[in-house]
């Protein structure tokens, strides 16, 4: 069962990395393959050969299958031409709603779609938008509603590390977003549809109104409701921050020791209450009653969390005990994981793809290398120790891979988060769900109010968190060998081979480019725009693209993980166009997560981001610098113009010249016509560039006849959003470039591009086709 269920993994995680989904024709030679398992294996080599068919056969079983669940999913799709469409649908609030800064987000169940002809995909995520005109909407979980909405496909940003909405989206079945139009008909039909996943996710809205009118404002009642509800919303930004540093934010969500604990203490106390019931032992032993009521509670608690991948392989793995200890048999912890894995799988293949799966099944299977098959089980306070050790060392492998960091204080951490957590104020936040009194939530809150006062003593100690570039995968592969090693039994020889072995996931560093070369990473950013430049020994960012919502911007959502893996670890210098959100959204927090050198913009001296930089001044015409043969020049504005008070921010926008040996870039900010104007009057000799982006995203304010005759570039780079708003890039502003032979790029259309150039060599990677997954 163990390896079967292992290479069916490796199988399903294969086909989560491919372009297009495979043709069923390639399943006939599979099941020719199979055939090979009914050979004889009577010599060492025939025996080893139907292991590696076993193997093989499983993978492929694992492939093919998720493979057809993608197919099936896929098939639910938004038609193109209904994007952006009025469409009237009726249907469920499937899931607890969430607030933003504007309203609510919910994901809905399309039960029938009014709009004659309109075709709506079951599942659909959706947002309102409020404002003080408006009358407020506000559905809530098992509601059925009549809603008028506005969808589009799901369409992500894609850039080098960064987290796929796409593929979020496709795990959760939801198959288009949008929002409800706030003029559309929009009713509520019925107050509570009896369905027991809809009659669930109404008492969990139930229980989060009911600690937040308990709570009210208490700093940690976010981190009990997650702990009750799963909601992880509820934790603000800056306490996951401190949880995140310090390793202990499994614990500040529904984890499976959470469950495990829980269904102990109710295996407990049933199998203490139920033998000292003669009647009850003889009718049915008091271990399987336990067993069973153990179950039920951990089942309840993890439908009431929300039922993530961690609480489906706890329940998953004690309803593999609970079968066992019913039937009388005896198995072994490597079957148990091996069929919470199968059931996960088979549910759900897109579950590789996510963090959590690899976490909560890595952190299991590394308990039980440690634990199982040992002759003399140690003190209880000694396996503690050691378990602690294992996933001190044990996770290092998949955090860098996954998260480029590791927490140094979590060892600390966890040695006393764990009990206080999971011992004491988990069973005390469900006793304020079960009981009517209020009590038990302020000692919980009090309990997690000391436990925070040490961990944010651990987040500010100065060497808190190890944070590098994302290792190579040959890297984690060993890596994750050196850990097995290292935490083999007492006895073994050469165990400190294993630290060997973690050493090049530390020591080998992504290449940077050359002398007199230049890396560009033009992120994908939505509707705004971010371009990192890399020389040899330098760095440089070029705006920060948008604000999203609340605490989320392009800079901690997309530059800071992006730039981190790259293996920039800090900035010589930033550089903001001008004051315009979509080119700034993002500089607060660049400014407070990496070392910034130098801060060039054209914003006013009082403005509340130049209080962040260390060193700030006015970018201007006739500024220029060289680093490692690679030269930079500012060509816009003028020191005069800032005396000038009636030109509009546009075009005071920053214009930066980039320029190796044979190649060069030109990066012009939302400048219009009249910048434009004055560029070619001053500067008409400078501008003809390798690789333009384009002025202001292809606005029909900007790039004038004249300004792309005399730039002239062979890739003229739009940087927009997927269907935004404004409707950029113009027609006539495309064909304009389109007419002098440029090639066209898009962010919306290739993600990311990464340009390199030397002085021989100009190359540019589209993110969307080198990282083409087959649900983009």
């Amino acid at each position: 069962m163990a390896p079967f269920a292992l290479f069916f993994a490796i199988g399903v995680a294969l086909l989560q990395q491919q372009a297009v989904l495979p043709g069923f024709f390639w399943a006939v030679p599979s099941l020719l393959l199979a055939a090979f398992l009914w050979l004889p294996s009577h010599t060492s080599w025939q025996r080893i050969a139907r292991s590696v068919v076993y193997a093989v056969c499983a993978a492929l079983l694992g492939f093919f299958y998720a493979a057809l669940v993608a197919q099936q999913r896929l098939s639910d799709v938004l038609p193109a031409e209904w994007q952006g469409q009025d469409i009237q649908v009726i249907g469920v609030v499937a899931e607890l709603p969430k607030s933003h800064e504007r309203g609510l987000r919910f994901v809905f169940d399309v039960e029938q779609v009014l709009t004659p002809n309109a075709t709506v995909p079951p599942h659909i995520l959706l947002a309102t938008y409020q404002s003080a005109r408006d009358t407020p909407l506000m559905p809530h979980a098992g509601e059925r509603w009549q809603l008028t909405v506005r969808l589009k496909q799901p369409h992500g940003t894609v850039n080098p590390h960064g987290f796929d909405f796409d593929a979020w989206m496709l795990e959760r079945k939801l198959r288009a977003s949008g929002y409800v139009h706030p003029k559309g008909e929009n009713r509520r039909l019925d107050a509570q549809v009896n369905s027991p996943a809809y009659l669930i996710e109404q008492m969990r809205e139930r229980v989060r109104d009911s600690f937040q009118k308990i709570l009210g404002d208490a700093p940690f009642a976010g981190v009990l409701i997650a702990l009750a509800i799963g909601d992880q919303g509820s934790i603000p930004t800056a306490q996951w921050k401190i949880f995140t540093r310090t390793g202990v934010n499994h614990l500040m969500s529904i984890s499976g020791l959470h469950i495990t604990l829980l269904a102990g203490m109710a295996f407990a106390v049933c199998y203490w209450l139920w033998r000292r019931n003669v009647k009850l032992t003889h009718y049915l032993p008091a271990r399987k009653a336990a067993a069973l009521i153990g179950l039920l509670v951990a089942l309840g608690y993890a439908l009431l969390a929300g039922y993530g991948v961690p609480a489906q392989r706890t329940v998953y793995m004690l309803a593999t005990i609970t079968a066992a200890l019913w039937l009388s048999r005896t198995v072994a912890p490597s079957q148990l994981l091996a069929a919470a894995l199968m059931v996960v799988l088979l549910l759900d293949p897109w579950a590789v793809l996510s963090p959590g799966f690899w976490l909560s099944f890595g952190a299991v299977a590394l308990i039980f290398y440690i634990t199982a098959h040992r002759l003399r089980p140690p003190h209880w306070l000694v396996t503690y120790g050691q378990i602690q050790w294992a996933m001190s060392i044990g996770l290092i492998p998949p955090l860098l891979a996954m998260f480029q960091q590791v927490s140094l204080v979590s060892p600390v951490a966890n040695a006393f988060a764990i009990p206080l957590v999971s011992l004491v104020v988990v069973p005390l936040t469900l006793l304020g769900v079960l009981l009517p009194f209020e009590w038990p939530l302020w000692l919980a809150h009090q309990i997690m109010s000391i436990c925070m006062t040490l961990l944010q003593w651990l987040n500010h100690l100065p060497a808190a968190v190890w944070t590098q570039h994302a290792p190579p995968l040959w890297s984690i592969a060993l890596g994750m060998g050196g850990v097995l090693w290292l935490l083999l039994p007492r006895g073994f020889p050469a165990r400190w081979l294993g630290l060997l072995m973690m050493l090049p996931m530390f020591l080998v560093l992504p290449d940077p480019p050359m002398p007199g070369a230049l890396r560009l990473v033009i992120f994908d950013v939505g509707q705004g725009l971010a371009v990192a430049a890399q020389t040899h020994n330098h760095a440089l960012l070029y705006d920060t693209g948008p604000d999203f919502s609340g605490e989320a911007d392009s800079g901690n959502r997309i530059l800071l993980p992006s730039l981190q893996a790259l293996g920039i670890a800090q900035l010589d210098g930033l550089m903001l166009s001008h004051d315009d959100s979509d080119h700034t959204g993002g500089a607060l927090s660049v400014l407070q997560g990496i070392p910034v050198g130098w801060l060039a913009s054209p914003l006013a001296s009082d403005h509340v981001l130049l209080q962040q930089a260390s060193s700030h001044f006015r970018c201007a015409n006739g500024q220029s610098w060289e680093w490692d043969g690679v030269r930079f020049a500012v060509l816009h504005p003028s020191a005069a113009s800032y005396k000038e008070a009636d030109i509009r921010d546009n075009n005071r926008g920053c214009v930066l010249k980039i320029t190796t040996e044979k190649y060069s870039v030109l990066l012009a900010a939302d400048i219009e016509k009249e910048s434009e104007a004055r560029l070619l009057q001053r500067h008409a000799d400078k501008l003809p560039a390798t690789l333009l982006v384009v002025p202001h995203h292809g606005s029909k304010t900007s790039s004038t006849s004249a300004f792309v005759e005399a730039v002239h570039p062979r890739y003229a780079v739009f940087t927009v959003g997927y269907r935004n708003r404004f409707g950029h890039p113009k027609a006539d502003v495309v064909e304009r470039y389109r007419a002098i032979g440029s090639e066209l790029l898009r962010s919306d259309e290739d993600g990311a591009l990464i340009v390199e150039m030397d002085a021989q060599h100009f190359s540019i990677e589209r993110s969307r086709e080198s990282h083409a997954r087959y649900w983009h």
